[in-house]
């Protein structure tokens, strides 16, 4: 598997390919949110620059003797903590996050593969605390008591 220099746009770009990939099913609605989400400008790439990262990725992935394909794209565990090493700055990382969540949850279910990605990027990049952040804010919206404080709710049977 080729690699890419620490915290580029592409090494980004193929951890969001990966993601889309993970459950051996691009849907129409996943391609949509990327172009909504103009994930490759949020990455400093051009589309064709995007297109070609997809490409390579692929081609590495039909290449690589560590892949099954199975229920969706299946990586080994140490080629894919090297390809989360290659994002190290935070802020990369959140974005990366970001748009591998809005990618995966886009037709509605999060497949076995596309789970051990995001798994593997919360758990290799510290990230717990901010894929909790959307829940704990619906929390507070909708939990009576002082704002920004989530209170315990009882109900009794």
């Amino acid at each position: 598997m080729r690699t890419y220099p620490r915290n580029t746009p592409q090494a980004a770009a193929r951890i969001v390919t990966l993601a889309m990939l993970a459950d051996a099913v691009v849907s129409r609605l996943e391609l949509d949110a990327l172009d909504r989400s103009g994930a490759h400008r949020q990455l400093g790439l051009q589309a064709a620059d995007w297109d070609a990262v997809v490409h390579d990725f692929c081609d590495d992935l039909r290449d690589a003797a560590q892949l099954t394909w199975q229920d969706g794209c299946r990586i080994d565990p140490r080629t894919l903590a090297e390809l989360m090493a290659e994002v190290d700055d935070r802020e990369l990382r959140l974005k990366v996050l970001r748009l591998c969540v809005s990618v995966v949850e886009a037709d509605g279910h999060v497949g076995e593969g596309e789970a051990i990605v995001l798994e593997a990027m919360v758990e290799q990049w510290g990230l717990h605390r901010e894929m909790l952040q959307p829940a704990l804010k619906s929390v507070r919206a909708s939990t009576p008591g002082k704002p920004g404080h989530a209170t315990c709710l009882t109900t009794s049977s």
